[in-house]
């Protein structure tokens, strides 16, 4: 588990904020083009999160067929939506990026409908917008809830974010979200939100370039970085945390398995640092199954999101299930597909057949006959609540997890920084066995160990 500092930052962007972060301290000269990106990125975030965004519906004839789209041209400010230059049957304008927003829209559009008969983002023939040319040398592009906007990039580290097809893919993918399960954007369901992004973004490319799971390269944003960057992408799926290792970028951190899982209240709750470990479950599973990805990994995928039974916080573990349940329903229980997508989250460590967590800094694994005593303050009712139990009583999922936690040292340094909060439940976590008794105050706990305490606590 890595532990990364306070930074909070959160929204639909294809380009990280730590990755921007980094570029904006070195001494380049597009080092000012990230400072100044993330300062629109975070301005941004605010306006949506307070309603002061102005952002309008995108209107369409319901259930009308075909694509509409609608492009329109910041002419390098950063007032929305811009001038309207391409409407949907309008010819090319010679504008390399308007016309690459209008052809990666057609392509989106017409994956979901050829693939998943899905009519558009909403399902309903929500019309396509976009604006390009966005802030001077902005370093992104990001889905306002309604549209797609595109910069053009610093034009030494980043290109033309029209350019890349899975970019778009990825932003638009955030739509299908908000209109299906509405995945909240922290913790674990956000990278969730961002890993199914991707997922669909990248579906989106291999379906136009009619390539299978073995022969794409499972990129994202691989048409992003210029000559003389050393990467490869933004980053990759089958191998998170390889896809850039740059001195003005730094390396990516992206975990490939939940060893690494990156606890943080910055990215908001790691958001593009954890998506990589669902991403690399899909790929493996895709590119065990073989043939398109979309056909049966994808299908599987899509179920799930829009079958109705994902929560808006699911977890990854829930989210496996969730995921081996619909192979198995489409394909079979013994499917050679649903033993694909459960041996790609086993490998990834996440569910009951992952192995338990590797030691950390030379301690054995915590057996499961531990006993662990949790114990909750009474808050502002008073009211109290405890249990005791060893791991090996509780759920598979849960004793792993468990597992990991008495193993590492985040309870220890969250009591070290926590502080009392009036009326706030405080949690107390007792285990001979690792010689742990820490208290940490409710606020300053990572959702996922909220959620796990909370769900100790309601256990037989």
């Amino acid at each position: 588990m890595t532990t990364h500092p306070v930074n909070h930052f959160v929204g639909n962007h294809i380009v990280p904020p730590y990755l921007l972060r980094h570029l904006a301290t070195t001494t380049e000269p597009v080092a000012e083009f990230a400072r100044a990106t993330l300062t629109r990125d975070q301005r941004y975030r605010h306006d949506r999160a307070t309603g002061t965004s102005g952002r309008r519906s995108a209107m369409a004839t319901p259930g009308a067929k075909g694509p509409s789209r609608r492009i329109s041209d910041a002419a390098h400010g950063e007032i929305l939506p811009g001038k309207t230059v391409r409407e949907e049957d309008a010819p090319a304008t010679g504008d390399a990026a308007v016309d690459e927003a209008y052809d990666g829209f057609g392509a989106t559009w017409t994956f979901y409908e050829e693939v998943y008969g899905r009519n558009s983002i909403d399902g309903n023939g929500m019309r396509l917008l976009g604006t390009v040319h966005y802030g001077e040398g902005y370093e992104n592009a990001f889905w306002n809830g309604t549209r797609m906007v595109f910069g053009d990039g610093d034009g030494e580290i980043f290109g033309r974010f029209t350019a890349s097809l899975d970019v778009i893919g990825h932003e638009l993918a955030h739509g299908v979200i908000e209109h299906t399960a509405a995945l909240a954007y922290s913790g674990q369901s956000g990278a969730l939100n961002e890993s199914i992004a991707d997922v669909l973004g990248v579906l989106v490319k291999q379906y136009a370039l009619g390539q299978d799971a073995a022969g794409a390269d499972w990129l994202i944003g691989g048409d992003l970085l210029l000559p003389g960057i050393q990467g490869v992408g933004l980053r990759s799926m089958l191998h998170p945390g390889t896809a850039y290792d740059d001195p003005r970028l730094g390396k990516d951190p992206q975990p490939d398995t939940m060893n690494g899982y990156v606890e943080t209240t910055d990215d908001n709750g790691g958001v593009h640092y954890n998506s990589g470990i669902p991403n690399r479950a899909f790929a493996l599973a895709a590119t065990t199954i073989g043939g398109p990805a979309w056909d049966k990994a994808g299908r599987i995928w899509y179920d799930v999101l829009t079958g109705g039974a994902l929560a808006v916080d699911t977890d990854f573990a829930s989210f496996a299930e969730l995921t081996i349940a619909a192979a198995g329903a489409r394909f079979g229980a013994d499917s050679a597909e649903a033993a694909a997508v459960r041996n790609g989250w086993t490998t990834v460590g996440v569910g009951a057949d992952a192995p338990a967590p590797a030691p950390r800094d030379g301690k054995p694994p915590v057996d499961q006959e531990a006993e662990v005593l949790l114990r909750r303050t009474g808050g502002f009712a008073g009211i109290p609540r405890q249990r005791q139990a060893k791991l090996a009583e509780l759920p598979a999922r849960d004793r792993r997890t468990w597992q990991g936690l008495l193993a590492d040292d985040l309870l220890p340094r969250l009591a070290a920084e926590s502080s009392p909060r009036p009326d706030a439940f405080a949690y107390c976590v007792t285990c001979v066995a690792v010689e742990l008794d820490v208290e940490v105050a409710e606020p300053d706990l990572p959702e996922r160990v909220r959620r796990l305490f909370e769900r100790t606590l309601s256990g037989p």
